[in-house]
């Protein structure tokens, strides 16, 4: 178990290098640009935070994670393909579920984090241009 859990490890390191490494910044990236436009959407029609409307609207839970995964889902695609991609060139194989894990890393954490502060940032923004 310990050997998988190293080997399963280094392959994961291993992605900064080698080739494609740039999609490590340039997903990110884009996870943080669909985050801005959702958040940007929220604050504009005068919803909560994501991040809070998720922990407590109840009713709303599953309607607004369907909703991000529909923002998220073509760049979630996207990093899997260019993870496998990846995997081909190097290692002549395809490991899915470390191609899953990759794209979850790349696309998600972004997008949560920064989908929140942005709505917030806009509607303390939008309250201080009226006045």
């Amino acid at each position: 178990m310990d050997e998988l859990l190293s080997r399963s490890w280094d392959l994961l390191v291993g992605r900064a290098e080698g080739p494609l490494h740039l999609r490590l910044v340039i997903q990110p990236m884009m996870a943080a640009f669909l985050a801005i436009r959702a958040g940007a959407r929220d604050a504009g029609e005068g919803r909560s935070p994501f991040g809070w409307a998720v922990l407590v609207g109840r009713g709303k839970r599953t309607d607004l994670l369907r909703e991000a995964w529909h923002d998220v889902a073509a760049l979630f695609l996207a990093a899997f393909v260019i993870d496998a991609l990846y995997q081909v060139i190097e290692f002549r194989w395809v490991y899915v579920v470390q191609s899953l894990v990759v794209a979850a890393l790349l696309a998600l954490p972004t997008y949560l984090l920064v989908r929140g502060p942005t709505h917030r940032v806009l509607r303390r923004w939008s309250r201080m241009k009226r006045g």
